[in-house]
């Protein structure tokens, strides 16, 4: 309770700071694991600035190794520096509590940033090329089986390039490496809060506590600029220390409802090389300006 009492009030301030000209977004995510909502607001602060506040919560269906809800909140940032632009996500997951009483409670904080950069703008043939690199820290406390340590650090090291041809069609590309100074070559299983999504995220609405090794990304979208609409297919290929690999199929489509108001709908399907896990999850959000 006290973590929603928290949200709460971090974006009832944010919303009474700027009552005007404010993004909120609120997501649903089902699937047969979990059930996921977000809730959060964009604030601009100037023709360069935008911040926000956002919040989370995870619930684990059973059988699951986590006693409560997983509840974490975060602060994008957004700055244009005309040559680039930075974003900056840090993010804080509230304590948890393992089934098991010999295990430590469960937490994890970490910041996301990104770096983009305009590779090409050409108005005229209505061609643009963004690339970004992306860089972010997690320290996270959990159990690493075969190791008597619970704390470990990470990090993720992402480059994308985003084309766009005659605003209608945007191709997607990105690679993410994971490192773990603190090493975890030898884990067989993790058990943790951290959704390692929030550090780079791969065309997946799936909440991923694995270890990873690497992810390769791809998505191509339709744009329909008048209609202010998108159809979009995503794809992913992931590889983890203490999970069998992994492809995700995204399909999607956004388009606007009314003059403030914007739907995203997606469903993704997952499953493992093996074949022996497969899941279906379904995204929806809402988008309001006012």
């Amino acid at each position: 309770m006290r973590k929603t009492i928290l949200f709460i009030a971090l974006f009832l301030s944010a919303l009474g700071a700027h009552a005007y000209n404010v993004d909120v977004t609120t997501s649903y995510i089902y699937s047969s694991e979990q059930n996921q909502a977000v809730l959060g607001a964009l604030i601009p602060l100037g023709v360069n600035t935008v911040v926000g506040v956002q919040g989370k919560y995870v619930e684990d269906k059973e059988p699951s190794l986590l006693k409560n809800n997983t509840y974490s909140v975060y602060l994008p940032m957004q700055f244009d520096l005309d040559l680039v632009k930075l974003n900056l996500t840090p993010f804080y997951y509230f304590k948890n509590k393992f089934t098991s009483a010999t295990q430590k409670d469960p937490y994890a904080y970490g910041l996301n940033a990104q770096l983009v950069m305009n590779l090409q703008q050409d108005e005229v043939e209505e061609l643009y090329t963004q690339a970004y690199l992306g860089v972010s820290y997690a320290r996270q406390n959990g159990a690493l089986v075969n190791l008597e340590q619970t704390n470990y650090t990470q990090m993720a090291y992402t480059l994308g390039i985003r084309q766009n041809f005659f605003s209608a069609f945007t191709f997607h590309l990105a690679g993410t490496a994971f490192h773990y100074p603190d090493g975890v070559s030898d884990v067989n299983s993790f058990y943790g809060v951290l959704n390692q999504n929030d550090l780079a995220y791969a065309q997946s609405y799936d909440v991923n506590r694995d270890l990873g090794k690497y992810t390769l990304s791809a998505r191509f979208t339709r744009i329909w600029a008048q209609e202010q609409s998108t159809l979009y297919l995503g794809y992913h290929f992931a590889e983890f220390y203490t999970a069998t690999a992994q492809h995700s199929f995204l399909l999607g489509n956004s388009f606007r409802v009314g003059q403030h108001a914007k739907i995203d709908a997606a469903y993704n399907h997952l499953r493992n090389t093996d074949n022996k896990d497969k899941r279906d999850i379904f995204f929806i959000n809402l988008n309001i300006a006012f």
